[in-house]
């Protein structure tokens, strides 16, 4: 998607933050445009080394060439004379799966493969496009994103309340933030566990050489990150893989996907993660076709949000919702099982 000339021509005056980023304290001097390739996905050098000669790259609030060494506390952003086009929504006739709806909310079952809102490298086809095509005036978040109060990661499925009102929304924004919303996923992950349930505790942040992932800080660096906690559960066991829930305490980014792997248990067929290759299990040719027949039926990382609950923004009631797993997850579960059976 592209934005519309016209849109754009009415912006031209004035510049538009479209990426932000600070150096972390460790950041060695590295130069601007390959500094911005480890946090920018989808980009290309060649583009961000555009964007510098046309003026559009600060450190610091002042212009610099694609030379510039960034060090550590520097202030990055990208700058040009149109918003950021995930502002431009544009609605979009897209079916929703709606489980609950009235006044003041709606709950959505979110399959897998929908991104939540535009970002870069997708404007188009996502949840918060469909939203804005069947509900009018969605009251907008901290973000100026329309009637979301939460998001889930693209390839992840499962709930999500929606805010139809200021009330529900202000109402809702801060069940999350205080942590008194339940919110449970079931995820199938690799390896066996010794225990039948356990907390994961550990703050989180982006990770210093790989920009696309988040990672856990040892606690000797407990000043980097958010904290973050998840509750797990173990549901069902199939010997090299296992079958989780995950209640959130928190709600950081890829929360479920980087405490799992902290732990040893990678969710099985997380790309991002390295779940995408055999991380437990034999050296059998037999095996690794099992295997691979299993990615193929589930193609993305098996993380679920299968529970979600909260308070009424109008009426104080407890409301729960539960969704089924979807097809992919239930058919690569029973693969599994069934594996796990005959091996015994």
């Amino acid at each position: 998607m592209t934005a519309p000339k016209d849109y754009l021509s009415d912006h031209d005056d004035e510049l538009y933050e479209h990426y932000h980023f600070i150096a972390d304290r460790g950041q060695k001097p590295l130069r601007v445009d390959k500094f911005l390739m480890n946090f920018i996905e989808n980009a290309t050098r060649n583009k961000i080394q555009q964007a510098a000669d046309d003026g559009n790259i600060y450190v610091n609030g002042e212009a610099v060439k694609k030379n510039y060494k960034v060090k550590a506390g520097d202030e990055v952003k990208v700058m040009f004379t149109h918003p950021p086009y995930e502002f431009l929504l544009v609605p979009e006739d897209i079916p929703l799966d709606i489980i609950y709806e009235d006044d003041s909310l709606l709950v959505v079952n979110k399959p897998a493969g929908m991104v939540v809102h535009p970002g870069h490298g997708n404007y188009s086809g996502t949840l918060l496009n469909a939203l804005v095509y069947h509900f009018e005036n969605l009251p907008k978040n901290s973000s100026d994103r329309p009637g979301l109060v939460h998001r889930i990661d693209k390839d992840t499925s499962g709930l999500l309340v929606v805010a139809k009102t200021e009330q529900a929304m202000t109402h809702l924004a801060k069940q999350f933030f205080h942590k008194t919303s339940q919110r449970e996923y079931v995820a199938l992950v690799w390896g066996d566990f010794e225990e039948e349930q356990g907390v994961v505790e550990g703050n989180i942040g982006r990770h210093p050489k790989n920009r696309l992932q988040q990672t856990v800080f040892d606690q000797d660096e407990e000043d980097r990150g958010k904290h973050a906690v998840t509750h797990y559960k173990v549901l069902e066991r199939f010997g090299y893989v296992t079958l989780v829930s995950c209640r959130l305490e928190t709600g950081r980014t890829h929360q479920i996907r980087v405490h799992m792997k902290h732990i040893g248990h990678t969710l099985f067929n997380d790309a991002r993660y390295g779940g995408d290759r055999i991380l437990k299990g034999t050296s059998f040719t037999k095996y690794k076709q099992f295997v691979e027949n299993c990615f193929k039926i589930l193609p993305r990382q098996a993380l679920h949000a299968k529970t979600l609950g909260f308070q009424h923004p109008l009426t104080g009631k407890w409301m729960s919702f539960d969704s089924a797993l979807p097809n992919d997850m239930q058919e690569g579960i029973e693969k599994w099982r069934n594996y796990a059976k005959h091996a015994k």
